[in-house]
């Protein structure tokens, strides 16, 4: 099959099954967690609503493991997650 201007298909992306997931979330916990204590901060790519849940899941395992507050902010393209603050940036106490 030819494609526009020669460029090659996308590749397809194939979800995670609940065992793989389950490893994601493990492994990613700590990786994440170890990341936050020494940097303050883990960014990653997270551009399907699959891959945003899954790190949304790992940070709140991460806030779990460090009794901790940590949130997680999605863009899209990126997910960023970080220790929790008083409120979200941006936000005023009144409008939190």
């Amino acid at each position: 099959m030819t494609h526009p201007l020669g460029m090659p298909p996308a590749p397809r992306r194939t979800p995670l099954d609940a065992e793989e997931r389950v490893r994601a979330e493990e492994t990613f916990s700590t990786l994440v967690a170890r990341h936050l204590v020494t940097e303050g901060r883990f960014r990653v790519s997270a551009d399907t609503p699959e891959m945003v849940e899954l790190f949304q899941q790992v940070a709140r395992r991460v806030g779990d493991m460090l009794r901790r507050p940590v949130v997680s902010y999605a863009n899209g393209r990126y997910i960023v997650i970080t220790f929790g603050g008083e409120g979200a940036p941006g936000l005023t106490p009144a409008d939190a």
